[in-house]
């Protein structure tokens, strides 16, 4: 057995980790347009031909961009990345954690699971902190210019990470050792080992699938935002999660506690298999 157990923190972004979607926080604004149009166009986009919410999205992105004279270059997309507003304590939250952990014995391992950009996250304050982001990109020419959708991660879709999480493959294009039968004792993180944090509907199947395999799924929710305490309650009633906690992740929050004695139920099964299995 191994002698620390390794705890994954999954996380959502866009209202998870932050108040707004990332394309909020700039790139809209550079493009000319205001939020409420820019979600406009894409959903009649997509609902116009039939299509993915989330290609959509990248291809009016793209669009915008060539239009307003603006070169999507990776690093133009992490400047972007930079102006993302964060909830309260997450650029502190990450060093709490890992420390609690640290002293409880455990592993703490950060990921994303996101339908946002990748690009823009590597260039958020907090872009160090994970082990993997897993999230939407683009593909880019020679000269380093986005020329085409490389990665669409929809709701769906995020559940492919939990598995590959689960078998410690970071590795977004890989489909053959993600689908290969393993030996739970071997999988990397064990579902139970799994803390999933969302804040809506497109969380759902992530968060179903971790707790129904004995993780913990976490809805957390903006108090300042209509319907959304509701939405996590809504949630919580269904069994689709564990926990609700405010968006807040301070050492005094709620999200902390309900973290730290998940870990401290971790620490205590592990111990207990441990103690079990002498001969």
């Amino acid at each position: 057995m191994k002698k620390k157990p390794i705890v994954a923190l999954i996380y959502d972004f866009d209202g998870t980790l932050s108040p707004g979607n990332m394309q909020e926080f700039g790139f809209i604004q550079a493009i000319g347009k205001s939020p409420a149009e820019f979600w406009g166009m894409s959903d009649e986009i997509a609902a116009g031909q039939d299509a993915s919410n989330i290609l959509s999205y990248m291809k009016l992105m793209f669009d915008e961009a060539r239009k307003a004279g603006i070169s999507l270059k990776r690093s133009k997309f992490k400047s972007f990345g930079k102006r993302i507003e964060l909830f309260e304590g997450v650029k502190e939250w990450f060093g709490l954690v890992n420390e609690y952990g640290k002293e409880h014995g455990v592993i703490v391992e950060h990921y994303i699971n996101s339908s946002g950009l990748a690009e823009m996250i590597e260039g958020s304050p907090i872009a160090k902190e994970f082990k993997r982001i897993f999230a939407c990109s683009f593909l880019y020419d020679e000269k380093g210019n986005a020329v085409w959708p490389g990665v669409a991660v929809d709701y769906t879709a995020k559940t492919q990470f939990i598995f590959k999480i689960n078998k410690g493959i970071l590795s977004i294009r890989d489909n053959k050792l993600v689908n290969e039968s393993q030996l739970e004792e071997n999988k990397r993180i064990p579902f139970p080992h799994m803390i999933y944090f969302g804040d809506g509907e497109t969380d759902v199947p992530c968060m179903k699938i971790v707790k129904m395999f004995g993780g913990n799924s976490i809805a957390v929710y903006n108090p300042l935002v209509p319907g959304k305490h509701e939405t996590a309650k809504k949630l919580l009633k269904q069994k689709r999660v564990n926990f609700i906690t405010p968006a807040s992740y301070t050492r005094e929050s709620r999200t902390y506690k309900v973290v730290c004695s998940i870990i401290d139920k971790i620490k205590a099964e592990h111990e207990l298999q441990r103690l079990s299995s002498f001969r």
